[in-house]
Order: structure tokens, then sequence, then C-alpha cells
């Protein structure tokens, strides 16, 4: 049985399933707009959260095909610990009630944009901290309660001087592996449900249309305006999760 959806949710969650797929294959910075998008679509930050990650991980799967001659691996092995400490502290929150755990998305959210400004305004800030163990307790926590680690992980691999290529793969496996490992932890928590997992199904095409897209995206479209738009959508989404 398919969820009872208004119209103007299902164009909400399949206009998700479509950045998912454009922010795996081209345009990475596009991903922190699906997590308060998701959360509007299914009304409960808890429910949002199963519902998205099977999206995820189907995205993540032409993400690493894409780039798999490009990872720089090495890159992530320091992270593990940090991350792991990060997904069993996500773990425990989820155990607290939907009234909390919305505002807190919304908190991660604009918490990440607003550290994505700052380095922006300020990068020679960002220069000597290399130091993994933050950004991977901080990218394990909020990818756990909110699918929402990609301003973190953006933020690390910036300080490891990466190329275009090598940034984008080695992010991509990164997700691939982390979506894996969370399946169990939400799956736990009784986040799946046959609904959900079939609505995930029929989102499947909008994934694949938006995977197709990145690329060409990445080349036709104005970086300041995009940027423009992705922040702006971003900070009203994460606003709107406060009432």
């Amino acid at each position: 049985m398919m969820p009872e959806l208004a119209w103007w949710q299902w164009a909400l969650a399949i206009a998700c399933a479509f950045c998912v797929g454009v922010a795996k294959t081209g345009v990475p910075g596009l991903g922190i707009l699906v997590v308060p998008m998701m959360v509007l679509v299914a009304g409960d930050a808890r429910k949002s959260a199963g519902w998205l990650l099977p999206v995820l991980c189907f995205a993540d799967l032409f993400a690493v095909f894409y780039y798999r001659r490009h990872a720089a691996a090495g890159k992530l092995f320091s992270l593990i610990p940090s991350v792991l400490v990060g997904m069993a502290a996500g773990a425990l929150t989820l155990s607290l009630p939907e009234g909390r755990i919305r505002p807190l998305i919304g908190v991660i959210v604009l918490v990440m944009l607003a550290v994505y400004l700052w380095r922006k305004r300020h990068p020679e800030a960002f220069a000597l901290a290399n130091h993994g163990a933050p950004y991977g307790v901080v990218a394990g926590f909020s990818t756990t309660v909110a699918n929402a680690a990609g301003p973190a992980m953006s933020l690390y691999l910036l300080t490891k001087k990466l190329t275009k290529e090598e940034f984008v793969a080695t992010g991509a496996w990164f997700f691939f592996c982390v979506n894996l490992t969370k399946v169990p932890i939400y799956a736990w928590h009784g986040l799946f449900s046959r609904s959900s997992l079939l609505m995930d199904l029929m989102l499947a095409p909008a994934v694949l249309c938006g995977a197709l897209s990145g690329r060409w995206a990445l080349t036709r479209i104005s970086a300041g305006v995009f940027e423009f738009l992705v922040l702006g959508l971003t900070a009203l989404s994460a606003l709107i999760l406060f009432r």
C-alpha cells in the first residue's frame, strides 16, 4: 500500500529524488536541500529519514560506478573511528520524540549552511583544520539523524586538496559505505515499511534521471546562480521545520 500523500507531496518527493541523483553525479552541494524537503513530504522527521535512505543508496550506485577510477580511499581510513562514534550518538538520538528530532534537523542544516558560508568568507581558517576527527563525528551524527553529512564531508575533503574528480569520487565512496551501514540502524528503529519501500521504488526513475542530468547540469548552469538558489531554498526549507 502506497503512502497517502497530496499531489504537492508527491511532486516534492519526485523533486527530492531527482535532486539526489543530480547531487551524487555532478553537483554535491545540492544534497543538503533534500533533507528538509523530505521532512515536509513525510510530515515526520524520523519517517523521512527512512524514506530517504533507500533513495540515497540507489543514487550511490550510480556515483560509485561513474567515479570508480578516481577515489582517494586512503583519505577516508582515518575517519572510520570518529564516524562510528558519531553514528552511535545519532542512533541514540533517533529514540527521541519526533517533535525534538524535527527542529534538530533544522538546526543541523542551518549550522552546516553557516559553516559553509563562513568558510567561503574565511578560507584560511580551514587551511589548518586538517584533523579528521571533528569532521568524522559531525558527519556520522548528522548522516544518521538527518542524512545530512554532505557539508561536513565537503569541508573535510577540501582540506585534502583533492582534484575535482577525486573530491567527488571519494565522497561518493564514503556515502556508499556509510549509507549501507545505516540500513540496520534504521531497520532496528522501525523506519522502513512496505509502503515506504514501495514509494522509494516509484521514485527510482526520478533518481535515474537526476543521475544522468548531473554532469549536464554542472557544465551548463552558472555556478553563482546555482549556489544562490540552493542556499536560499535550503535555508527556507530548514526554517519551515521549526513550525
